[in-house]
C-alpha cells in the first residue's frame, strides 16, 4: 500500500508542478518519502536476508529512481490530454527509467542486462512511444487550440463565451418580449407600484 500511494503521489506532482511549484515540490518530497518507507519496510525488515551497506544504499536509491519512474510514466498517462506535450515525454522517459531503475533494484540482474536486448527493446519501445506520443499531442493541440487545464478554475472570457453561447442558441419566443418590458421599466423606476426590486 506504501509503495503505490508514495507513487501515486509523486506521479500527481511530476505531471502538475508547472502549475504550482512549491505545491507539487512537496508533494513529491512526501511521496519519496513514503515510497523509501515502502522500500524499508519490505526489504530489510520484512526480508529474510538483510543486504550489506553497499547493497543497501544501492536498493535505496533504486527505489527512489523507480518510483519516479514510475510517477512519470503513470501520471503521463493519467493527465496526457491535459498535458499532452509534457505527457509526450514524460511517458518514454519514465518507461525507460523504470526499466533502469529495476533492474538495479532486483539482486538477481546485473546492471549489465540494461544494456542487452531487454534492454534494447525498452529503448526502442521509449522511442516509439515519444515519437508517437508526440504525433497525437500535436493533433491534441491543433484541434484544441491550447493544452493544459485549469482544474475548474475557468477565465472571464471562457465564461463569457460560453454565456453568449448559451443566449444565442436559446431559442426566441414571444413570452421573453413582456420580461424585457418589465425589468426595464423595473430599472428605471417606473413601475405600477412605485418601487423597483
Amino acid at each position: 500500500m506504501l509503495y503505490f500511494v508514495g507513487a501515486g503521489l509523486i506521479s500527481g506532482a511530476v505531471v502538475h508542478h508547472p502549475l504550482d511549484p512549491a505545491r507539487y515540490t512537496k508533494i513529491a518530497v512526501i511521496g519519496v518519502l513514503v515510497f523509501l518507507v515502502a522500500t524499508l519496510v519490505n526489504e530489510f525488515l520484512l526480508a529474510a536476508h538483510r543486504p550489506a551497506l553497499p547493497r543497501a544504499i544501492l536498493v535505496i536509491a533504486a527505489s527512489l529512481l523507480l518510483s519516479f519512474g514510475i510517477g512519470m510514466l503513470s501520471g503521463g498517462l493519467q493527465h496526457f490530454e491535459d498535458f499532452p506535450e509534457r505527457g509526450a515525454v514524460l511517458v518514454p522517459l519514465g518507461i525507460t527509467v523504470s526499466f533502469i531503475a529495476f533492474v538495479l533494484k532486483d539482486p538477481e540482474s546485473s546492471w549489465r542486462r540494461i544494456f542487452g536486448p531487454l534492454g534494447l527493446a525498452v529503448l526502442l519501445t521509449a522511442t516509439v512511444s515519444f515519437f508517437g506520443l508526440r504525433t497525437i499531442a500535436d493533433g491534441l493541440g491543433e484541434a484544441s487550440g491550447e493544452s493544459g487545464h485549469s482544474h475548474g478554475e475557468g477565465t472571464a472570457e471562457e465564461a463569457d463565451e460560453h454565456e453568449a453561447g448559451q443566449e444565442s442558441s436559446a431559442p426566441s419566443s414571444e413570452p421573453a418580449a413582456p420580461e424585457t418590458a418589465a425589468s426595464t421599466e423595473a430599472e428605471s423606476g417606473h413601475a405600477e407600484d412605485g418601487h423597483s426590486h
